[in-house]
């Protein structure tokens, strides 16, 4: 069976300025980072979760491309859910606690301040949280 996503397209054309990155949900795609902005396409897979986290610089918007997700968002204790299907944006701020859910196989395209490494984990499924 053919995988006709977004992600899949790009790869086929896929040139040595894009990155793969892979991750325990799917894959990160790096299309753009330069020292003022990070464009990227996060490709999850139907049914992973993305940590529970927040960033202390980064400033990022969400573009929901391909499938459809839950973006929680709110106090660790007091989450709060919603559906986002393609079309659909969002920009999450600094320190704002966040975490993505594919309903289905999904694509997001990110862009973002170019501070790649500023995840603090609150919960990961995939044991990414530091020990305290």
């Amino acid at each position: 069976m053919r995988d006709h996503s977004f992600v899949a397209q790009i790869e086929a054309r896929v040139s040595d300025a894009i990155t793969r990155v892979d991750k325990p949900w799917g894959h990160e795609l790096i299309w753009a980072k330069t020292d003022r902005y990070v464009g990227k396409i996060l490709h999850i897979e139907a049914g992973h979760v993305l940590s529970l986290q927040y960033h202390n610089v980064k400033d990022e918007t969400i573009y929901v491309l391909v499938g459809e997700i839950i973006l929680r968002t709110g106090q660790v204790d007091r989450l709060t859910e919603r559906r986002m299907r393609p079309g659909e944006s969002l920009h999450i701020s600094p320190k704002q606690i966040h975490q993505f859910e594919a309903v289905v196989t999904s694509d997001l395209l990110e862009v973002s301040t170019p501070e790649i490494d500023d995840v603090v984990r609150l919960k990961d499924r995939y044991g990414r949280v530091p020990p305290k």
